[in-house]
């Protein structure tokens, strides 16, 4: 793993990579010229067209054909590819279709076309096509990625494509060999861009590692590498401060569980109390503190329950569904018995330290789940539970390290979340403007020793 540094001189390598000149990046449509004359295409969402380009329908480019159920030819091994919207999942022995062909969704996921060259056979659920010699097929598919499918989509529960609709799709194509050279400038720029995020996936990656990392070396082992060390006794764990006490977690706070007041007395319900819950589990994974949840309950609803009124400053905890989430109240609140709550004991834990090591105890807690539909953990597994107890003043320092660095990190990953974004949309203004005629490519080279036009050669300008 790299150390801050490294994670840093990366991505200001990447961010270098990706932008050029005043923050354009090379493969920005406003670094490429336009085409010497336009015309009028006489279609709205597409505007001008180079003046040569024509404006046919996609019927008249390829025919739509449907897709067939795959169960009758599906076999385990072997044959042809069998296609959905994801990809290839499985196989057949037979095949519907031999050679290029661009797929487009007819129900469900009707917006990720997919390029296919060779026998194929294609599930009901998808178009393929039968390309004309008028049409190079990588450039359909590039094409096909800047449809407005939303426009189209017959249904917004399930969304559907009518083939007619399909067919009639207006767009810009010029003669075959110029479709090709673009199609080929696509594929090789895509691709840069896509190892591009790829690598900005990695570095978030890296980033959630270390920052999973820095909580669990503090929590577990302080932050001065000098002082002597011990074995606590307990497996993951392992060496904690020879002067640090080691106890179960219920000796360290009081543990209290929840409870649900009755739900068909609407009285119980829409009071003043928070109510933590696992409706409430996105913000438990979202953020340290809680303030607000999603359901609330009466004082009426605690005292016709066994639900329990808990001070601010207690550590919630899930025990069912996805376990240890966790988060601190910040006011007076009550749990449902989905989750535990922790009232710390002022001489033994602070609340802040207790979350970090439940951050920290992510894979020991996965060990202790059972259940194969709903995850959960048993009572006597979550009183076994043990934390390391450092005094309290080093606890606070610990805190202070962590959240610091922490937030550091953060924001790390949220620039480098900001630049993958920053690339896809670039990614998909690039296609839209060379398939649209935007941009002339023509004048395109690609660099030195790439095969990218090994099938393809370079018009003349017209």
């Amino acid at each position: 793993m790299k150390d801050a540094a490294g994670t840093r001189t990366s991505e200001r390598a990447n961010r270098r990579e990706a932008t050029g000149p005043k923050g354009e990046g090379r493969d920005s449509p406003s670094t490429f010229p336009k085409y010497p004359e336009y015309k009028d295409s006489g279609v709205e969402w597409l505007g001008e067209v180079p003046a040569h380009w024509e404006v046919p329908r996609l019927k008249h480019l390829a025919r739509i054909r449907n897709g067939r159920d795959y169960k009758n030819v599906e076999v385990e091994t072997g044959g042809y590819p069998v296609i959905g919207s994801g990809g290839e999942f499985s196989r057949a022995d037979s095949y519907l279709y031999k050679g290029e062909s661009v797929l487009l969704g007819r129900k469900g996921t009707i917006d990720k076309p997919l390029y296919v060259n060779g026998p194929f056979w294609t599930v009901d659920t998808m178009f393929y096509t039968e390309l004309s010699s008028r049409v190079d097929g990588r450039f359909l598919f590039y094409y096909a990625t800047c449809f407005r499918f939303d426009k189209y989509s017959t249904n917004t529960a399930l969304p559907s494509m009518a083939q007619e609709d399909l067919a009639n799709i207006q767009l810009a194509a010029p003669e075959p060999d110029e479709q090709a050279y673009i199609a080929s400038f696509l594929d090789h720029e895509t691709a840069r861009i896509d190892a591009l995020v790829e690598e900005q996936q990695r570095l978030i990656e890296l980033l959630k590692e270390k920052r999973q990392a820095v909580i669990s070396h503090a929590v577990t082992k302080g932050l001065y590498p000098d002082v002597p060390m011990k074995d606590s006794g307990v497996e993951w764990l392992g060496e904690v401060p020879a002067h640090w006490k080691v106890m179960r977690v219920k000796h360290a706070a009081k543990l209290e569980s929840g409870h649900t007041p009755n739900k068909e007395k609407s009285e119980y319900w829409d009071g003043d109390i928070p109510w933590v819950s696992l409706n409430d589990s996105k913000e438990l994974a979202r953020n340290d503190y809680i303030e607000e949840t999603k359901f609330t309950i009466s004082n009426l609803g605690v005292a016709n329950s066994s639900a329990r009124m808990l001070p601010p400053n207690t550590v919630v905890f899930t025990r069912d569904a996805t376990i240890g989430l966790s988060a601190i109240t910040t006011k007076e609140m009550a749990v449902s018995q989905h989750l535990i709550a922790w009232v710390c004991h002022d001489d033994a834990v602070i609340s802040e330290y207790l979350l970090l090591v439940f951050y920290a105890m992510k894979e020991e807690l996965d060990r202790y789940t059972f259940g194969a539909t709903i995850k959960t953990i048993g009572m006597p597994d979550v009183r076994s539970l043990t934390t390391p107890a450092p005094p309290l003043s080093e606890q606070r320092d610990v805190v202070d390290y962590v959240f610091a660095e922490r937030d550091r990190l953060d924001r790390l990953i949220e620039e480098a979340q900001k630049a993958s974004r920053l690339l896809v949309e670039r990614r998909s203004a690039l296609i839209s403007a060379a398939v649209t005629g935007k941009i002339d490519v023509r004048g395109w080279q690609p660099p030195a020793g790439s095969s990218a036009f090994a099938e393809a050669t370079q018009p003349e300008a017209v």
